[in-house]
């Protein structure tokens, strides 16, 4: 298995979360990062380093007004009297207050739509430095894909995550859509169809939201039941796409604690969709953050059951790139990527 890592990605290191009206420490923190690459790395994979590709690839996903507030939030937040050591916005439009936002504070609330994406001293090059892990493993891949090569792969090992993250607003420690970015890439790069499959334990709702209009990137997401956990507003079984869009995106909300064998159901269903889209590539969003273990945990995947995961979506015959999403610090979080990546491989 090609790896693609960075070593700027632990430039970003948030230090705060509030987790239902506390002050915790950040969960994303840059040892994920360390662990995966660890585990992959002793399980004999390759590792390789990312080459920076600039803004180009991300402009042709994200907002530019968003994206000069990413390159420049810190420096403006700083600026102003007394602030606090992160961007971590204190007010949000809401559905009543829809004038763009003037003052820094303000921006903040209007570009991340949550508490949980803080931008520090160092966020912007490791944010960079994700989207360049994904484009990267896309490029890998490219000669591949006009091949019609069904047994290409690659391991996009990017943090922070970024499926949460819209074309212009950071949320749920994301900012830039790795896996929006990387089938962006696909598609200029000649692919006619690409299938999104997200499997992390959170709904995909930025890349829903990125591709919810387009019949060229069908997306699907299987995740804990949005009317209990995270993102809350999207996820529904009932969004199925608008205009040119309807009927190519696919919600398989979960109930808690679902284990191995109903995941594995639900996922031959998703995996049956792509089948007959008959994509050129898949990107599938990898969380593994549906581990029993996680902090986060929702829903009960054991380390077996992240092995069967990667033989389900490995035994698929479509060129296939990986990115990294959630999952997060816990004793089995190398050994779900080592499990998932091994069941992959078998079946590739």
């Amino acid at each position: 298995m090609r790896v693609f890592h960075s070593s700027y990605s632990g430039h970003h290191a948030p230090r705060t979360f509030v987790a239902i009206g506390q002050i915790v420490e950040c969960p994303e923190q840059p040892r994920r990062a360390e662990i995966l690459a660890t585990a992959a790395r002793d399980a004999g994979h390759r590792i390789i380093e990312a080459t920076q590709h600039g803004l180009e690839p991300v402009r042709r996903v994200h907002d530019s007004g968003y994206l000069e507030f990413l390159e420049t939030a810190y420096a403006a937040w700083m600026a102003m009297p007394n602030p606090g050591n992160e961007v971590i916005p204190n007010v949000h439009p809401g559905r009543n207050m829809n004038a763009f936002p003037i003052a820094t504070v303000a921006r903040a609330g209007h570009y991340q739509a949550d508490t949980s994406c803080p931008i520090g001293p160092g966020s912007w090059q490791g944010i960079q430095a994700s989207a360049d892990v994904a484009v990267s493993a896309a490029q890998a891949l490219v000669d591949s894909i006009g091949a019609r090569d069904a047994s290409a792969f690659a391991y996009a090992l990017c943090r922070p995550p970024g499926h949460h993250a819209f074309a212009d607003q950071a949320g749920g420690f994301c900012f830039l859509n790795n896996s929006a970015i990387a089938a962006q890439v696909f598609r200029d790069e000649g692919a006619d169809r690409v299938a999104i499959l997200d499997v992390d334990v959170h709904h995909g709702n930025g890349t829903q939201g990125i591709f919810y209009q387009r019949a060229d990137v069908l997306t699907l997401s299987l995740h804990g039941d949005p009317t209990a956990y995270y993102p809350y507003f999207a996820g529904y079984a009932g969004e199925t796409g608008y205009e040119a869009g309807e009927g190519f995106n696919l919600n398989l909300p979960l109930a808690e604690r679902t284990g191995d064998d109903v995941y594995m159901e639900t996922l031959d269903y998703a995996i049956a969709r792509i089948v007959t889209y008959r994509p050129d590539v898949v990107v599938v969003a990898l969380g593994l953050d549906a581990s029993k273990d996680d902090p986060l945990a929702f829903l009960s995947i054991t380390t077996d059951g992240f092995r069967r995961i990667g033989r389900k979506i490995g035994a698929m015959a479509f060129a296939i790139l990986l990115v990294q999403e959630g999952g997060y610090i816990s004793k089995s979080l190398g050994n779900n990527l080592t499990a998932f990546l091994n069941g992959f491989e078998e079946a590739k």
